[in-house]
């Protein structure tokens, strides 16, 4: 049977924020960017999450919500360092570390704990260190695979600590609210209350039919997660599937020359990630966000694999031209490619200028 452990950071940037300046203990931090140039949150403390502030929210919103919070710009490259510093505690205990982001990793411990005993050993050491060595909180949950433990580790935090037993994880399972399950969001969330399906169990007790008919491909790994199973590997290297740049205005705009200015220069970030990775992409997307926050995105799929910033672009034009109408502005604008191929790998006869295109989405 396999152990898997998933270890996540309570509010990692505010957390580390606080760690950093003694001051901001026990106070409401918000880690974002400036709201008057439309910033919004990366990171919110749990003090300032109990006046309903969360990540992803509108710095200027949060504030409101939260005016004694005190806003702080992020420092990704010092959050990296802390990070790294983590990996090491947790390649301390395996070599079998998939980490999901800064302060997010699946350990497989599955070669170093023999039991639940050990693997409840093992996590606690884990805490300690991280506060010991780090100054700082993180939750840890262990289970025989990846959902679940996903699921344990959000149990009860901020420093939350919960080690199943393989023949304890359905009834663990079954209470939970259907949203905690991964692959649940809002909107599946919505459809599935709609059906009847509000806790993890209610899911659990439908057919494979059932779910296909209502979500697809998707529904029958929904299913398996629901009851407890998930055979995915922890992987030592994370497959990219997509890479993107988006941007917020400063100011709403129904300027097509001013919009797709701003594509090109994401365009531009795109294409130097993947020149970086040596990618050659297929499905250029865009996102667009309105003034009243309707987001929606299009994509094109190129005939050719293209790499450099004047073929995305050229795809990003035609997509953002469709889309405007009197009436409307803009937001937000995102860029982003997929379909990914190693540059070498592209067989040599490939005419990358052929600019031949298949639309897909719009």
């Amino acid at each position: 049977m396999r152990r898997i452990l998933h270890a996540d950071f309570d509010a990692f940037y505010a957390s580390v924020e606080q760690r950093e300046n003694p001051k901001l203990k026990g106070r409401p931090v918000v880690v974002g960017g400036r709201p008057d140039q439309r910033g919004v949150v990366a990171s919110a403390s749990y003090e300032a999450r109990s006046y309903g502030v969360r990540s992803a929210m509108a710095t200027s919103t949060a504030l409101k919500m939260c005016p004694a919070a005190e806003l702080i710009q992020p420092r990704i490259s010092f959050y990296k360092e802390v990070s790294s510093k983590v990996l090491e505690l947790f390649h301390e205990i395996t070599s079998i570390v998939e980490p999901l982001s800064l302060d997010e990793a699946f350990l497989d411990i599955t070669d170093v704990s023999t039991d639940v005993k050990s693997s409840l050993k093992i996590a606690y050491n884990l805490k300690q260190k991280v506060k010991s060595i780090l100054g700082l909180t993180i939750s840890v949950g262990v289970a025989s695979n990846k959902s679940t433990a996903k699921i344990a580790s959000s149990i009860n935090k901020p420093d939350g600590f919960k080690i199943l037993k393989p023949e304890d994880e359905l009834e663990f399972l079954k209470p939970l609210p259907v949203n905690f399950l991964w692959g649940v969001g809002e909107k599946t969330e919505e459809k599935l209350h709609s059906l009847g399906v509000k806790t993890v169990g209610d899911l659990a007790n439908q057919n494979e039919i059932w779910v296909r008919n209502y979500f697809g491909k998707n529904g029958a790994q929904l299913l398996l997660r629901a009851r407890g199973k998930d055979d995915r590997p922890v992987s030592l290297i994370r497959e990219t599937k997509s890479i993107s740049s988006e941007t917020t205005l400063l100011k709403d705009s129904d300027n097509l020359d001013e919009i797709l200015v701003i594509a090109y220069d994401l365009s531009k970030d795109v294409a130097r990630t993947m020149e970086s990775k040596n990618f050659l992409g297929s499905v250029v997307r865009v996102k667009l966000r309105l003034s009243d926050f309707t987001t929606f995105s299009r994509q094109l799929t190129s005939k050719e694999s293209i790499q450099s910033a004047d073929d995305i672009y050229n795809i990003c034009r035609i997509l953002i031209s469709k889309e405007f109408k009197p009436g409307l502005e803009f937001r937000l604008i995102g860029v982003g490619v997929s379909g990914f191929s190693v540059k070498n790998d592209i067989p040599k006869n490939q005419n990358l200028d052929s600019g031949q295109m298949n639309l897909l989405d719009l």
